[in-house]
């Protein structure tokens, strides 16, 4: 499974749009993981900004932290996702459980 380029390889690093897995060397393989690890990061501090944002307007309007349908509905899209993907639905979901509880415990924290 390859990706879309990224921009370095568009700068003349890996090349995945040209190369299968199986052709790229270990070192390649790492350094495509430590591309894809740093994007994970972001999105996950971008998804952060903006639960934060969320948490202060549900504390502006008196809302409570928990939204248990909202909740639903985020781990409900996180499998069709996952399936989408070809990826295990249950890890996925796992993973969103996650950013959701500890969403929560900073929204908590921070009333």
């Amino acid at each position: 499974m390859t990706r879309e380029p990224t921009d370095a390889a568009m700068d003349g690093g890996i090349d995945d749009e040209t190369l299968t897995p199986e052709e790229m060397s270990l070192d390649e393989l790492r350094e495509e993981i430590r591309t894809i690890d740093q994007e994970i990061v972001e999105l996950i501090a971008q998804r952060t900004y903006v639960a934060d944002t969320i948490a202060a307007v549900k504390d502006e309007q008196g809302l409570p932290t928990t939204d248990e349908k909202q909740e639903q509905q985020v781990m409900e899209r996180a499998g069709d996702n996952a399936e989408q993907f070809d990826v295990d639905a249950n890890l996925v979901k796992a993973i969103f459980r996650l950013l959701i509880e500890l969403n929560k415990v900073e929204q908590r924290e921070s009333r």
